[in-house]
């Protein structure tokens, strides 16, 4: 993708980290003010957030600039930039956002299958989000797992898209999460940020793995 092309990409991405702050905090904080204690930094994702989306969706360009899906995984990315956000601050994510990121995910892409005349096509995104549904169960099925069913439902989205691109793209998208995950706690661990027993979020991983799938592949 040429710079002029890249640009308004990235400037769009920049747009939506600057209202996701704002998404993610309806999410956070209940009517009744429970749901655990939301950790909202209002100062600090004024800036940081649009200059992660704008690197996210930048990179999503990057690697697939050819896709005629293209604009279905920036609406997914979208939508879990706030989950990202959301689950970073009270450990929730909230079934609707992750049924909109399902509903964009298996809509677009069957809608670009029939685009590029290749219908066949939505028979793998629905085996990808088949298979990383599965495998997520399973772990969460695992004796001491920490593995929320909210991750669970997270995993099998990000599980369409991944299957869009094919065999190698969904084992990286299934491998890369919880490699990044365990390297932070073991990194917090190290520096006693965090204790054992200390409960953190799988979201952002999920979703950072699924991104650097798509950028691999």
């Amino acid at each position: 993708m040429s710079a002029a092309a890249l640009v308004p990409v990235a400037l769009l991405g920049a747009l939506v980290g600057l209202v996701v702050p704002r998404l993610a905090r309806r999410f956070t904080t209940p009517p009744g003010g429970s749901w655990g204690d939301p950790r909202p930094r209002p100062g600090r994702s004024t800036w940081l957030s649009p200059i992660v989306a704008a690197v996210v969706f930048a990179g999503l360009a990057v690697a697939r600039a050819d896709d005629p899906a293209l604009p279905v995984f920036l609406a997914v990315a979208a939508v879990g930039l706030v989950l990202a956000g959301v689950d970073l601050a009270c450990l929730r994510l909230p079934d609707p956002l992750v049924l909109a990121a399902g509903v964009l995910a298996l809509g677009g892409l069957a809608g670009a299958a029939l685009l590029a005349d290749t219908p066949g096509r939505v028979l793998d995104v629905l085996a990808g989000a088949a298979v990383a549904g599965t495998a997520h169960v399973l772990l969460a099925l695992l004796p001491g797992s920490r593995l929320g069913f909210g991750d669970v439902k997270l995993a099998a989205v990000l599980g369409l898209p991944l299957g869009w691109l094919g065999r190698d793209a969904l084992l990286a998208g299934l491998l890369l999460p919880h490699l990044l995950h365990g390297g932070l706690v073991l990194g917090l661990l190290a520096a006693r940020r965090v204790r054992r027993d200390t409960l953190l979020p799988l979201g952002p991983a999920l979703l950072a793995g699924t991104w650097l799938a798509v950028l691999l592949n």
